[in-house]
């Protein structure tokens, strides 16, 4: 195993938008070091705002970000990803002219110690998802909607995260393939990586997360433990239609 220990992440007062108009207003958010944290709301909410301003790609407009006690609230994206964050974006944004290995390996691009290890880092994200072994001369575009989310996950897994950040894994994916990526997440944190997760399915992020925060209007309205909010009657009624 070649990825870092978890380092902390800490979120205070954070504001973000585009351009003119706002998504985020005031959101405080702790990842501790190697923690697994959730985070629910509906769709508009500002999660993946939120997870964008962690990353660099949106600038904050107020409040501040923290990762590894360095302030990283007006980094740019690639000195952020220097300092051990790994982003597994909505939507994945992979290179479908690009095979799956030459995706992967951009992944420890940016960073010279993941740069340093990559063919370590390499057999480990084959380990978890051995079908991207199998399909690695395939072009990433050819690939299914789960086979190019094994490869989003392992391309930030080859930056060596201690924070690892991820946008809605199981969008579009079967029952199977979601339980594959996911246990490939929880193998991760089981390493000691700090986890931020942003997940449609509320029932199966709370159960794995050990801490979540629940965003409604670009603020969060109700944090806990994984298992009180997967409690809570109002988040029952809200995200579990129970």
């Amino acid at each position: 195993m070649t990825i870092q220990q978890g380092q902390e992440l800490l979120i205070e007062n954070l504001a973000a938008g585009y351009g003119k108009i706002g998504v985020l207003w005031d959101v405080n958010v702790r990842v501790g070091p190697g923690e697994f944290v959730a985070m629910i709301g509906a769709n508009g909410a500002g999660k993946t705002t939120t997870l964008r301003a962690v990353s660099g790609v949106v600038r904050p407009t107020g409040g501040s970000i923290r990762l590894g006690g360095q302030n990283i609230t007006r980094a740019t994206p690639s000195q952020i990803v220097g300092l051990g964050l790994g982003h597994v974006p909505e939507g994945r944004e992979l290179f479908g002219l690009m095979t799956v290995r030459e995706n992967l390996e951009l992944g420890a691009a940016m960073r010279p110690e993941a740069r340093a290890k990559a063919a370590q880092t390499l057999e480990y994200v084959y380990s978890l998802f051995p079908r991207l072994a199998e399909r690695a001369g395939q072009l990433a575009g050819t690939l299914s909607g789960g086979e190019q989310q094994m490869v989003a996950v392992g391309r930030a897994l080859m930056g060596c995260p201690s924070v690892l950040v991820v946008d809605e894994p199981s969008l579009g994916l079967s029952p199977l393939m979601t339980q594959t990526v996911f246990g490939a997440l929880k193998a991760v944190h089981a390493e000691g990586v700090s986890v931020l997760l942003v997940e449609q399915n509320v029932g199966l992020s709370l159960k794995l997360a050990q801490r979540a925060y629940v965003l409604e209007n670009g603020e969060v309205v109700k944090e806990g433990t994984g298992t009180a909010l997967l409690a809570d009657p109002g988040v029952r009624e809200a995200y579990l239609a129970l």
